[in-house]
């Protein structure tokens, strides 16, 4: 799978990137019923022991909760949900925000920040490649399985420290050109979160707290489990067996956060309307993570920006990431041209066919 063409490095705001939200509808009652009926629908078809679906249009938020499990003492909506894989739109747009203020030009080699700044020889690495999964590395490091698989089914992340991650980065050697072929990697994400430490002194935990979490108020937005009552409880693939909380060990920049449905709201209704984002670092970030780097696939139809999925639809594009731990889904996503976003989270990890994705998938389409 080949890398389509890319824009310049980094993307600056242009066409619909830049284009203000929808028009507020003058009467949504109609269209509100219709919503919570759809979110109601939702609920049911994703069979799961705890799901939220959590909708904002035009800044009027709707949320549905339900579950095959009973009600746990917390509402559902209150609980923190561990969002998988979707922490790379808080990593992607964290590396924005820092090129906005020019601490980095994302044309680093890897190899330097994370190796005491020695220039690695041929093609290398570099934060761009990184964070668009341009960078030649697989999915995991080559020896994850095995350090893993003790504790395959509980928490193999863990068992795979940070030290572990970059000491495989150094040491692996790309089969192809990086920049050329487009390949997700948990290993990469990983990797640029490591890298980021070096060039500002500060670890990927805090950068992302204070360059992200706080400016948007994302109070009940953590990397680390709390416990039962805080956090939404995982479950297996039969939908009953619960599974530990999720420990992202050295990989946090590509996996590690859990939030409340209507922190991950915030968070996205700042990517429909950057200009109420009083910081203009971020509000400039914002932006920028809404622009295409690169385009793949047949006939180029994937496109992705430095954060998320783009994919398009009558209206206008539509952004997008999915995750997923051993006991938890989550799909985010917005749609500037009807000025609606959607954080769908459930507590169950499908193996085969997913209702809950598919479901999730659809409504963001739909709205």
């Amino acid at each position: 799978m080949t890398a389509g063409r890319r824009t310049p490095w980094p993307g600056q705001p242009s066409g619909d990137a830049a284009a203000p939200a929808a028009a507020v509808p003058a009467d949504g009652t109609a269209d509100d019923a219709r919503l919570r009926e759809r979110l109601a629908s939702a609920v049911a078809a994703s069979d799961a022991p705890d799901t939220v679906f959590a909708v904002s249009r035009h800044g009027r938020r709707t949320v549905h909760s339900g579950g095959t499990a009973p009600p746990p003492p917390r509402p559902r909506e209150e609980l923190r949900y561990e969002i998988g894989s979707a922490t790379k739109t808080f990593t992607g747009l964290l590396l924005a925000r820092l090129l906005q203020e020019g601490v980095l030009s994302g044309g680093e080699p890897a190899a330097a920040c994370l190796d005491g700044g020695r220039a690695p020889g041929g093609d290398p690495v570099t934060l761009a490649h990184l964070i668009t999964h341009t960078s030649g590395l697989p999915g995991l490091p080559a020896d994850f399985r095995l350090r893993g698989l003790p504790a395959w089914r509980t928490n193999p992340y863990a068992r795979y420290p940070a030290d572990r991650v970059v000491a495989a980065f150094l040491r692996h050697r790309p089969r192809h050109r990086p920049g050329t072929r487009w390949r997700y990697s948990n290993f990469g994400v990983a990797v640029l979160g490591h890298a980021l430490r070096a060039p500002t002194g500060t670890p990927w935990e805090d950068l992302v707290t204070g360059r992200v979490l706080r400016p948007l108020e994302l109070k009940d937005t953590d990397l680390r489990a709390t416990g039962p009552g805080v956090d939404a409880t995982g479950h297996g693939a039969d939908g009953t067996t619960p599974v530990p909380p999720f420990d992202a060990g050295g990989f946090q920049a590509a996996g590690a956060l859990r939030a409340t449905p209507h922190d991950l709201l915030t968070f996205l209704e700042a990517h429909l309307d950057p200009s109420r984002v009083p910081d203009p670092d971020l509000a400039a970030a914002l932006r920028a993570v809404r622009t295409p780097v690169l385009r793949r696939g047949p006939d180029l139809v994937h496109e992705h920006t430095v954060a998320w999925v783009r994919h398009p639809t009558d209206g206008g594009p539509m952004y997008f990431h999915s995750g997923a731990t051993l006991g938890q889904q989550a799909l985010l996503g917005f749609r500037p041209d009807t000025g609606t976003a959607l954080a769908a989270l459930c507590t169950r990890r499908f193996r085969a066919r997913d209702p809950f994705m598919s479901t999730a998938y659809d409504l963001l389409a739909e709205a």
